[in-house]
């Protein structure tokens, strides 16, 4: 029956939309309280650039969706009017002006609604407590850019304001808009609802446009900072233009559209309203833009402007979030009856009765157009439109009015309330609207959720397919949605791919979000608690490339079963046994001229520290500490000081013999036997004096090396001071240099023994030798030093031996006939040139 007087009802008032109405008159009347509304009437102002006079600003064409707001406004009063128990004895009163989307056009109802009550002027006071206005409070603007500007203004002088569509999170703050509320839920909630369904088909490199006003800004600059948090990474973000009179409209979005394409992103997120969203839409499908999936909200994918775009349906998948929203029972018959009635001359007569007691001389609420509307224009977005948040706010208002009051539900006290009055109870207590509570949160907002919607296109045929919902939790059935792609599924939209373990997130481009995913490097591993980058292992840990996990380094040192080990512990005793074998032939030979002219018992002082030297090199072998670096050096010092003392005592022999024979017999009974001993004893304290002070500069110490090699630590003795390190080893060298210069030059006939060449051959290995030790031990850091180490002093020792000793033996062996008192007595005698001439 309903739907059949509804029809009744269209087709009557479509045959009589001929003759103007009088629905233009129906959004003013008076009451005990008056609400201010401010409707958005019209859309499209007329040249509001060029505006050089503060002239009335007119809007060039109806807006359909604001008109059945304010008949949602009226309905609810009339309904509050009629009720019997919210405000029995009470009748609201209501003012509607149009807001043509524009501040500047709202802001003149605005002024109105603050003068002062029966007057046209604003009082300038002090105090504003006992100030009556003109109104007890205002509902709307519906865009949030409106409401910013109309909040302030009626938050002076706390004026309660109940938007039913502005949706800034900035109007949430109500220390600066302590007034304002409204009944639809931040923008907030619906960013988190769209990137929740971003995360839900893992599409993470999108494009992002907002319109240029306060709703598409303010909506695309929270989405840009939750995505972030959300591993979403925006390719393209941008703004299009709101007024498309501007010449520059149109090059800005093809300018849009072509960066777009750039991007190569499949997912696309729109916050704008119906008109920019047009504009966009119709330049995408003109300039080829390929198929793309759209995430949009309900002010535009619920718009008749944009789905009556031509070709609409190429543009691709239109996934949108509307508020969960309930009908409101009885306002289209009561929509019906209304058009039925303005077609009436008694009922016009009485409504402009009622309306001129409004002092409409003052401000009209400039809806001519409304007069020529009929009820078959309006039909299609009665179902549509969102009434319940235009219901809601008038209901809260009326609520907040009846406890004001203290009414009860038989009637309600005559009382002067004022509008400031009104918050108090606005803030407390819940309300119930059509069976629905409802209630104002901290932040004077009311958070209903949302639905998630589908465009689905059948013959050309629009519907809105409910898919999923989103209020305290995020559900989807994408079983419901079949999309644009070949497969119906749905498309991927990366700029990444999820790493795996033990790779961190590389950043590429100027995109912070998208990155390629790269390995781990040595020595770090990848933690759950910072993809973004790699751990350094501690120092004493290790870890491969790619690792989720660091192990600990082994120890490095010289093993003694090291093959290496093995065969330098076969060189040295090797020539351990040499330098033994002739210390033995030395001693059963002791007294033979051989022997003694090469020094007698020193020999055998001389031997021994090389067998002790030799000993040494185990010390070289095995896992170090602190006191055994600190015995290497000064061991292998100590020892080779013992071999060059004994040297020393001979090159000064050969040097008093052949430099200078003159002082030979002064000088001579100290390099005896018997005194050569005091000489090799003052060597060798005073070397242990050295080694004493460099024990007291910075003695070798163990030092854990962990860079050197990649999975263990190398256990080196390392130098503490170049200084303590030219103290142990300068002396020695300082006997070999003298050695050297008393021997090298020294020449003997060929019948007799010259002991001084094997001298200078043994000291000449010996600074070859430490040459070579020098730049290995300060280059190498591995195993290898302590090989260097063995090998300098094994091969010192066979040099020595070789050069200075074997011969000798080789003599007493195989040559027994040299071994005489002729061939070695007075065997050292310089030839000077005189008497070679």
């Amino acid at each position: 029956i309903m739907v059949l007087e509804l029809l009744l009802g269209l087709s009557f008032g479509y045959a009589a939309a001929l003759q103007p109405t009088c629905l233009s008159a129906q959004f003013r009347r008076p009451g005990d309280y008056i609400l201010g509304g401010l409707i958005p009437f019209g859309t499209d102002t007329v040249n509001l650039t060029a505006r050089s006079e503060p002239t009335l600003v007119v809007c060039e064409r109806l807006f359909i969706d604001g008109l059945i707001w304010a008949l949602g406004m009226k309905f609810a009063i009339d309904q509050i009017n009629n009720s019997t128990t919210l405000l029995p004895g009470v009748k609201l009163g209501y003012e509607m002006y149009d807001t043509c989307f524009e501040p500047v056009v709202a802001l003149q109802p605005s002024l109105l609604f603050l003068t002062r009550n029966g007057t046209t002027g604003i009082g300038v006071l002090c105090d504003y407590t006992d100030y009556q206005p003109r109104v007890t409070a205002v509902i709307g603007p519906h865009k949030s850019d409106l409401c910013l500007v109309t909040a302030k203004l009626f938050s002076s002088f706390l004026i309660p304001q109940v938007s039913y569509g502005a949706s800034s999170e900035k109007l949430s703050n109500t220390e600066l808009y302590p007034s304002f509320y409204r009944t639809v839920p931040s923008d907030k909630n619906l960013v988190e609802a769209v990137v929740l369904l971003l995360n839900k088909f893992g599409w993470n490199w999108i494009a992002t446009i907002g319109s240029d006003d306060e709703y598409g800004r303010g909506a695309q600059e929270l989405f840009l900072s939750i995505a972030g948090n959300h591993s979403i990474c925006i390719a393209f973000e941008g703004l299009i233009p709101t007024d498309l009179s501007d010449p520059k409209a149109k090059s800005q979005l093809e300018e849009t559209i072509t960066l777009i394409n750039k991007t190569n992103v499949n997912i696309i997120v729109l916050f704008a309203f119906s008109q920019p969203a047009q504009a966009l839409l119709q330049h995408s499908i003109g300039m080829g833009l390929s198929k793309k999936v759209w995430i949009g909200t309900e002010a535009w994918v619920l718009s008749d402007i944009v789905t009556s775009i031509p070709n609409i349906q190429s543009i691709g998948t239109v996934l949108g979030f509307v508020m969960k929203v309930g009908t409101v029972p009885g306002f289209q018959e009561y929509v019906a009856d209304l058009f039925a009635s303005v077609q009436e001359d008694k009922f016009c007569q009485e409504s402009r009765k009622l309306n001129d007691l409004m002092n409409s001389e003052v401000l009209d609420t400039q809806c001519t157009e409304c007069d020529h509307v009929s009820l078959h224009d309006v039909s299609s977005m009665l179902s549509r439109s969102q009434i319940q948040p235009m219901h809601v706010a008038v209901y809260s208002v009326a609520y907040a009015l009846h406890r004001a009051l203290g009414c009860t539900h038989q009637a309600c006290p005559k009382a002067t309330i004022r509008a400031w009055q009104l918050l108090h109870f606005m803030n407390t207590l819940p309300f119930t609207v059509n069976g629905q509570s409802f209630r104002f949160d901290q932040s004077h907002d009311t958070n209903s959720g949302y639905k998630l919607i589908l465009w689905s296109w059948k013959n050309d045929t629009l519907t809105y397919l409910p898919v999923g919902d989103y209020e305290e939790f995020f559900y989807i059935n994408k079983s419901q949605i079949q999309f644009h792609t070949a497969d119906q599924k749905e498309p991927t939209s990366e700029c990444f791919r999820h790493c795996e373990p033990g790779q961190f997130r590389r950043i590429k481009g100027f995109h912070l979000c998208c990155y390629d995913c790269t390995d781990c490097p040595e020595n770090t591993f990848w933690s759950t608690k910072d993809s973004s980058t790699c751990t350094p292992c501690l120092e004493h840990q290790w870890s491969p490339a790619r690792s989720t996990q660091c192990y600990a380094r082994s120890e490095r040192y010289l093993f003694w079963n090291e093959p290496l080990a093995i065969a330098l512990l076969v060189l040295m005793s090797i020539t351990i046994s040499l330098t033994c074998l002739t210390a033995v032939l030395f001693f059963k030979n002791l007294e033979t001229p051989l022997v003694q002219a090469s020094g007698g018992e020193l020999n055998l002082f001389a031997l021994s520290t090389l067998a002790l030297l030799c000993l040494g090199c185990c010390l070289y072998i095995g896992k170090p500490s602190n006191e055994v670096c600190m015995i290497q050096q000064i061991l292998t010092c100590l020892c080779l000081n013992g071999c060059f003392s004994t040297f020393f005592i001979k090159s000064l022999e050969i040097t008093l013999v052949t430099e200078c024979p003159r002082c030979a017999p002064t000088f001579l009974p100290w390099v005896t036997p018997r005194r050569a001993w005091l000489i090799v004893a003052s060597c060798f304290l005073t070397e242990c004096a050295f080694c004493a002070c460099s024990l007291r500069v910075g003695a070798d110490s163990l030092v854990p090396d962990y860079q050197s090699l990649p999975t263990e630590v190398l256990l080196v003795c390392s130098t503490q001071s170049w200084l303590a390190f030219a103290l142990l080893h300068g002396y020695n060298n300082c006997l070999a240099i003298v050695c050297f210069l008393c021997t090298f030059m020294v020449q003997t006939s060929g019948k007799q023994c010259n002991l001084a060449r094997g001298i200078t051959f043994a000291i000449l290995i010996y600074f070859i030798i430490y040459i070579f030790f020098i730049a290995v031990f300060t280059t190498l850091k591995t195993v290898l030093r302590s090989v260097a180490q063995i090998g300098s002093i094994l091969t010192t020792s066979l040099g020595i031996l070789g050069t200075y000793y074997l011969p000798k033996c080789y003599i007493i062996l195989f040559k027994p006939d040299m071994n005489t008192v002729e061939y070695f007595h007075n065997s050292i005698k310089e030839e000077p040139e005189e008497d070679s001439q």
